[in-house]
């Protein structure tokens, strides 16, 4: 969520940051109109609250002059007064519920501002490329895509999850099945051992409100899977970002402890709304898969730093398992919600002949840490700020699962598998039909 002051001092930057993320003019300028305009009423509310909250007291100690002087009739029209004051506060105190309520709805349906550096653009053609690791091999003519190769070694059944779920649901067995689970284990040793990151098993299932500090509701609502909990009901978490930087919601964390980085191995949950008729063949866009989320909580003047740091250990499991790939910068335009600034890693799928997206890393300044009232010691120990907060894939384990797959495919449809699993795998090189 953007700072109201902020808005309020800079009205045209905001319109301007709009329209960079492919807002129309008028749009843009509408809503800065919009929030300006709730916020004026708001602030106008709030003045004639604290004027008659001063006159009430004033006059209640006016009673009691006029009562020691004995002047009952000054007395009575002051009480009156007091009466009256008292029912518009109370009915003023409603109001300023409805006019917070009414600023808040709509800072909360408001993108994040893009750092000055980012490209502007209109979509994923206007990214830029960041640096390229890894030589994408020439292509054989026998070459097969993920589902191919795995459905022929009978390891990958998507007819079954079909049966047991509808559409974009997987069965993996045997060893693909094994390697899913050794690529998660390895994510997670690298960041924990080498990187610094600390393990967290995290719910799974969380509140709306958690949803709300993430950005998640109330603008992706459809995107969510819900399950009736009590009176109300819990949210299956899309990415562990959710749960891991609300771990420090509602708290004020001391400026020695930063940064806070965080890793957790989870499934996720989308319900993929807005992608009908997108990659409906294998595995690359699932209602579920497995992902190993990194999480950072800075101070204001770590996050850039920590934006690059974060996006190197997610290029170091694609280095560690030999896969080529490359970073983009993403353009104004397609970038995430909540983001000021995003890269995304993409690994070459020979069987796509293309690159992927497999992991996307962001960095969100304090527009997340405003919705959870997350805050941080200044370093004096004498002020409180909100805390940055960043987030990335290190890596989609499924999509990685896919990438292995492909490029270390043999012609006789059996997978090679890669060096650095082959100890989660108990020494074993190679993935064959039975």
């Amino acid at each position: 969520m953007l700072d109201i002051k902020w808005i309020r001092d800079n009205p045209k930057a905001l319109a301007e940051a709009l329209k960079k993320r492919s807002w129309s003019a008028e749009d843009a300028q509408s809503t800065v109109d919009d929030l300006i305009a709730r916020d004026e009423a708001r602030r106008e509310h709030l003045t004639e609250l604290q004027t008659r909250q001063e006159r009430r007291n004033a006059a209640s100690k006016e009673i009691g002059n006029a009562m020691r002087s004995g002047d009952a009739a000054l007395a009575e029209k002051l009480k009156a007064e007091v009466g009256e004051i008292k029912a518009f506060i109370q009915n003023g105190e409603a109001r300023e519920r409805e006019l917070d309520k009414a600023l808040n709805d709509a800072l909360a349906v408001l993108p994040n501002v893009p750092l000055d550096d980012v490209p502007v653009g209109k979509d994923e053609h206007d990214n830029v490329v960041k640096r390229t690791v890894g030589k994408v091999p020439t292509r054989p003519n026998w070459v097969k895509e993920h589902f191919e190769i795995g459905e022929a070694l009978g390891m990958m059944d998507f007819e079954r999850a079909a049966k047991l779920s509808g559409s974009r649901f997987t069965v993996l067995k045997s060893g693909l099945a094994r390697m899913e689970r050794a690529l998660g284990q390895f994510m997670l040793d690298l960041h924990t051992t080498e990187h610094g990151y600390e393990e967290v098993q995290p719910p799974l299932m969380v509140r709306d409100e958690v949803l709300y500090g993430t950005g998640q509701l109330p603008k992706f609502e459809e995107d969510l899977f819900f399950a009736p909990h009590g009176d109300g009901r819990l949210g299956l978490i899309p990415t562990a970002e959710v749960s891991l930087t609300n771990l420090v919601r509602e708290e004020i964390t001391a400026h020695e402890k930063l940064p806070l980085r965080y890793t957790a191995l989870t499934p996720c949950f989308r319900s993929e709304a807005g992608s009908a008729g997108r990659d409906t063949r294998g595995m690359l866009r699932q209602h579920q898969f497995y992902k190993v989320e990194l999480v950072s909580i800075t101070d204001q003047e770590s996050s850039l730093a920590e934006h690059e740091r974060m996006t190197e250990c997610a290029e170091a499991v694609l280095k560690r398992l030999e896969l080529p790939f490359r970073t983009m910068t993403l353009c104004t335009g397609d970038m995430g919600f909540g983001a000021r600034k995003t890269y995304d890693i993409e690994v070459w799928l020979p069987g796509q002949n293309a690159y992927r997206e497999i992991s996307s890393c962001s960095v969100c300044g304090d527009f997340q840490a405003r919705r959870m009232d997350a805050r941080y010691k200044d370093r004096d120990g004498k002020g409180n700020r909100f805390v940055h907060t960043l987030n990335g894939s290190g890596t989609a384990v499924g999509r990685a699962l896919i990438a292995v797959i492909e490029n270390y495919q043999n012609e006789d449809g059996s997978v090679t598998i890669p060096e650095v699993l082959r100890p989660y795998m108990g020494g074993l090189a190679k993935i064959e039909s039975k």
